[in-house]
């Protein structure tokens, strides 16, 4: 006995959870590799993830990859490797990427003829492609995606959110007409903001990027923005409409309905691991993880209590059974942990639902319910367990929707001068809605003074006032601006 309660002491993993007050970036961390998400590895700023960590990117790729499908995308595989000659075709694009690259130089012992990028996105290589595949309008549209890693060589990395590895899906597609690609652009973003609203539980801002913040090469590149916990903001995705940019230097060009060769017009879209990082920074607490239960890689856990008693790991054994045809289950039956242990260690794992079940609950026909987003307990029939759990499922991914976009709602201001901006900024650090002149000198200034960049130019505008919030002069554009990851 004395030996548990050493071990219990020593993993304590609630306490060992930075105070998300007291240092949000190590309160992140620490979630990260307690919750046994992802851990450092050799390679510096590369993570491995960790079975738990990737069921939660499983769960999302699979629910993403449906909508996409519904959309008529097809998944493909393209090579990791580039030849820098073909990087290089697309001046903007290369000028974009170029401190991020990685490059490989020697393959089997001898110096390559040519570098090879690792890729840190696809579009070269899949027009490259393209302009092998196509011939006629007939052909159109080609809407291919693949579920691949990139490397981007970032100097500041942090897990999830800035890996120089990361796992994504990136969407490429081309079309007979402007208008086509366009329309598809903006249904790809309405796909990421259902995936981030509605398995996410996070509310989205959706808009353009501004000329200086949108993709490097792209006509326009339109995101859903997020907004965490700590008032930073966080890309959760974008899609890009790229006109004839790529596809006049690779030569994709097709015969259309008149006869005439054109070049096609070209959309790229993509979501990441980065929304690993969201869920933690949108949801968690102090106590861990808090997961919204369709992304939950165990929806809910049991826990036997006084499991030493004659029938109860039985009982438990068959609520397994019986749940696991509903829901992602498991059940906690290790003999080395007390149940107190277990109640902290799944919370910190933020399993949205905890059944306890013991000798008297037995006897009684029923289990207690604890739910993760509110620590709140209720007791419930084992005859009708389904239909309840069901219900407090569809009742925590409300609450947390909620309580994310009451946050953002607290962390929102307007500011109508610079100094107005300022004060709000660092008071309440969230997101600033300004008018903006359009003035790319301005947008640089406003970053330099306050750390914010702009997030989005939002569908949904508003007339906040008449004047730039920097420069003074008539503006009729309204921004929202914010401190980013």
């Amino acid at each position: 006995m004395k030996g548990l309660k050493n071990m219990e002491k020593n993993n304590d993993f609630v306490k060992e959870i930075t105070n998300i007050e007291d240092d949000f970036a190590q309160w992140y961390t620490d979630i990260v590799k307690k919750a046994e998400l992802a851990d450092y590895t050799a390679v510096k700023g590369f993570i491995s993830i960790r079975p738990y960590g990737y069921a939660i990117w499983e769960n999302i790729q699979k629910y993403a990859d449906n909508k996409f499908k519904e959309h008529g995308v097809e998944n493909l595989s393209m090579p990791l490797l580039i030849p820098e000659s073909l990087l290089n075709k697309e001046k903007d694009h290369v000028e974009g990427f170029a401190p991020e690259v990685a490059w490989v130089t020697t393959g089997g012992g001898q110096e390559l003829d040519e570098r090879l990028c690792i890729r840190p996105t696809s579009e070269t290589i899949f027009d490259t492609m393209y302009s092998k595949w196509l011939s006629s309008w007939r052909d159109l549209p080609y809407i291919y995606n693949q579920w691949c890693n990139v490397v981007r060589w970032e100097k500041e990395t942090r897990p999830f959110l800035r890996s120089r590895e990361f796992l994504w899906q990136e969407g490429h597609t081309i079309h007979e007409t402007a208008e086509e690609a366009e329309k598809f652009t903006l249904e790809m973003l309405d796909v990421y903001q259902d995936v981030i609203e509605n398995l996410l539980a996070i509310p989205v801002l959706k808009g353009r990027k501004t000329e200086t913040e949108k993709f490097a090469g792209a006509e326009a590149t339109y995101t859903v923005e997020t907004l965490m916990l700590d008032g930073r903001a966080l890309q959760g995705g974008t899609s890009h409409y790229f006109g004839q940019n790529f596809t006049k230097p690779f030569d994709v060009k097709f015969q259309n309905r008149e006869g005439k060769q054109e070049y096609a017009y070209q959309t790229s879209w993509g979501i990441s691991t980065r929304l690993i990082g969201a869920v933690i920074m949108a949801h968690g607490d102090n106590r861990g993880l808090k997961l919204p239960p369709k992304v939950a890689p165990i929806q809910v856990v049991i826990v036997p209590v006084a499991a030493n008693k004659a029938g109860v790991i039985e009982k438990a054994t068959e609520l397994e059974a019986k749940l696991k045809k509903s829901f992602r289950t498991k059940l906690d039956s290790r003999e080395q942990y007390t149940p107190g242990y277990k109640f902290n260690y799944w919370e910190m794992k933020g399993v949205p639902v905890r059944i306890e079940i013991g000798p008297r609950d037995i006897e009684n026909n029923q289990c207690i319910v604890v739910r993760r987003d509110t620590l709140e307990k209720s007791t419930i029939s084992l005859d009708n367990i389904e239909e309840e759990i069901t219900k407090l499922l569809e009742d925590i991914h409300t609450n947390m929707y909620n309580m994310a976009k009451e946050v953002r709602e607290k962390r929102t201001n307007i500011a109508i001068n610079m100094d107005e901006f300022t004060e709000k900024i660092n008071e309440n650090q969230g997101y600033i809605k300004t008018m903006w002149c359009g003035s790319a000198e301005c947008e640089e200034k406003i970053h330099e003074l306050t750390g914010a960049k702009s997030r989005c130019i939002p569908f949904e505008q508003e007339h906040i006032g008449e004047k730039c919030v920097y420069c003074g002069k008539p503006a009729d554009t309204m921004v929202v601006w914010g401190r980013q990851y």
